[in-house]
């Protein structure tokens, strides 16, 4: 499984470790990825999704599932994601 978020499209970063005496080795840091389940307001359903702390923030923020999909790029978003996105305009346009 791949250590990105579905949503925002966070993925590893390198870097260096730093010792106490100044000494560097390389090193990742990984997104803080966790399992949520979304529910979709629009389609009435919920959706399980890897996404990090950071993007659940922003779904928080925007409003829901509904409405960070509705504003999100296409290429941040996994190909879940994206399926979710085109149900909830198929939805909204139906309504």
């Amino acid at each position: 499984m791949s250590r990105v978020c579905e949503l925002t499209g966070k993925g590893p970063m390198t870097g260096n470790k730093v010792s106490h005496a100044n000494n560097r080795s390389r090193r990742r840091f990984l997104p803080n990825l966790n399992d949520v389940t979304l529910i979709s307001d629009v389609l009435g359903q919920s959706f399980k999704l890897r996404i990090s702390a950071a993007g659940l923030r922003s779904v928080d923020h925007r409003g829901g599932l509904d409405a960070y999909l509705a504003k999100a790029n296409d290429s941040e978003l996994s190909v879940n994601a994206q399926q979710i996105k085109k149900a909830i305009a198929k939805a909204v346009a139906a309504a």
